[in-house]
């Protein structure tokens, strides 16, 4: 296994591990057919989104799906991602 699956292993297993302490279990998608799944119902997930809130001050992404739910994702890098770079020029002036 290279340096780069031992390290998606090792976070992987840290993570179950952290959810274990809640009592909750974790399922763990490493292998190429588990992994096209999975993202295979990413792919699906994300296509129902309507309305994306991104809020960088508190590392969180809000999705409003197409069936009025809404779901959550914590992430230190994804609102970043999704935020537009800050405009100082006024609109139609």
């Amino acid at each position: 296994m290279s340096a780069m699956n031992d390290k998606i292993a090792s976070q992987a297993e840290r993570v179950v591990a952290l959810e274990a302490e809640l009592e909750s279990a974790g399922e763990v998608s490493l292998e190429a057919a588990a992994l096209t799944l999975s993202r295979a119902a990413l792919h699906d997930w994300v296509d129902s989104v309507v309305g994306v809130v991104s809020s960088p001050g508190v590392g969180r992404v809000s999705l409003i799906h197409k069936d009025g739910s809404q779901s959550s994702i914590a992430s230190s890098r994804l609102p970043f991602l999704l935020s537009r770079p800050a405009r100082f020029e006024r609109e139609g002036g």
